[in-house]
């Protein structure tokens, strides 16, 4: 279980410093114009946040377990991915229809997974229990 959970961290984290990274570095002018015409638009502010969170979330999916340092934080981090997918899958779901709402619905869903095995079922250890 702790292989497939780390296997999953780092597939989510190099995804979401992607899309974090993207939302910090690209113009919002182009961030907006890469949806399709039926999607929900945010304000620049708003999507510069979620970048930071997603980037911040991706670090917090691998840094404390790597290093053992409060690997409690990693479940949190999952958990704060998995509301910013929720968001995601609902403003996609509203825009787009369903079809369009599966990939962040599966991306949610496996952040959900580490959450809950990081959490529960495979938790990491800190350096004081090694």
């Amino acid at each position: 279980m702790n292989i497939a959970l780390w296997i999953i961290q780092v597939l989510l984290a190099l995804l979401f410093l992607f899309a974090g990274g993207t939302k910090l570095v690209l113009p919002i002018e182009t961030l907006t114009s890469m949806g399709s015409p039926n999607q929900i638009h945010l304000p620049g502010l708003f999507i510069r946040f979620i970048g930071i969170c997603e980037v911040l979330g991706a670090l917090g999916l691998i840094l404390p377990g790597l290093l053992r340092i409060r690997p409690g934080l990693t479940p949190l981090a999952a958990a704060g991915l998995v509301i910013i997918m929720i968001g995601a899958t609902v403003l996609t779901y509203a825009g787009d229809g369903f079809a369009m709402a599966l990939p962040p619905l599966v991306v949610g869903l496996l952040a959900a997974f580490v959450a809950y095995g990081r959490w529960r079922l495979a938790p990491h250890r800190d350096r004081l229990s090694a």
